[in-house]
């Protein structure tokens, strides 16, 4: 892996039957960078994200990534189960919370990895299981609080804003000392007040905890705002990667998402 990335997807192939859906793609992320893959529907981005967090296995390709203890892991020799545990870890389309529990305990979901304590021990509630608790729960606070939440912590997730939704599911990937966030369309269904907010999140979370960030959006103004570095795909191919000026000009993007020339300049507006 170059020293400078933090993820690197090299000739990667996925097929459903006769369907290509990723056809060699390659695309590297670097540290403390925001990516976006953009595309039309059905260009094979939620398919990209399936196979680098092993939801999917891939046909043919590898997927590298540097993960928390600095050491170059191929993700194709890990289990999906495992991935998390390497510092890479992702929200969906649709969120995934529990409604009836605490926004507090919904969070703390997101720690399930990190308990050093044993079934065993569990049982009795021993002191060393209270200690370990508190510590989860007192991180689990600080992210609330960093991200303005912490005067809901008690109350149920069910009958919440959508927007809040969003940000309990940001906060879960926070408890699992990310290296990289994968978020997968973070903003659809928030008014323009809420994307501005999830803007200022994004970079805060990429600043605060030093990680990567990598996001499919189909807002483009929400997109060439914030990524540093845009992965323009369709049928699963590789069309090009730059920064978002300059996929803003590029000929193939135009034709195959931006719809020409006529409509270049609204995604940035």
């Amino acid at each position: 892996m170059n020293k400078n990335n933090v993820l690197e997807v090299r000739n990667l192939t996925m097929r459903f039957g006769g369907l290509v859906a990723v056809n060699d793609l390659s695309f590297d992320v670097r540290e403390q960078e925001i990516v976006g893959i953009i595309g039309p529907n059905g260009a094979g981005k939620t398919t990209v994200f399936n196979c680098i967090t092993q939801f999917y296995k891939d046909d043919e390709g590898e997927i590298w990534f540097r993960n928390n203890d600095n050491e170059e892991v191929n993700l194709n020799d890990v289990k999906v189960t495992d991935v998390i545990n390497h510092g890479l870890v992702r929200t969906f389309q649709n969120v995934e919370l529990v409604r009836d529990l605490s926004i507090i305990d919904n969070i703390l979901i997101g720690a399930h990895n990190q308990f050093k304590t044993n079934v065993f021990q569990h049982l009795f509630n021993g002191r060393g299981v209270r200690k370990e608790e508190q510590a989860l729960r007192d991180k689990a606070m600080k992210i609330l609080t960093f991200l303005k939440l912490d005067h809901l912590k008690d109350q149920y997730a069910y009958g919440q804003p959508y927007g809040v939704l969003k940000k309990i599911e940001i906060a879960r990937t926070l408890m699992c000392n990310p290296k990289v966030i994968i978020l997968d369309e973070p903003a659809a269904g928030l008014n323009d007040r809420e994307t501005d907010e999830l803007s200022e999140i994004i970079e805060q979370i990429r600043d605060e905890y030093q990680c990567s960030i990598v996001l499919i959006e189909h807002d483009m103004g929400f997109v060439m705002d914030i990524c540093d570095r845009i992965c323009a795909i369709n049928f699963g191919k590789f069309l090009a990667m730059d920064t978002p000026q300059k996929i803003q000009s590029n000929p193939l993007v135009q034709e195959a998402y931006l719809g020409g020339d006529d409509d270049v300049e609204s995604p940035g507006s």
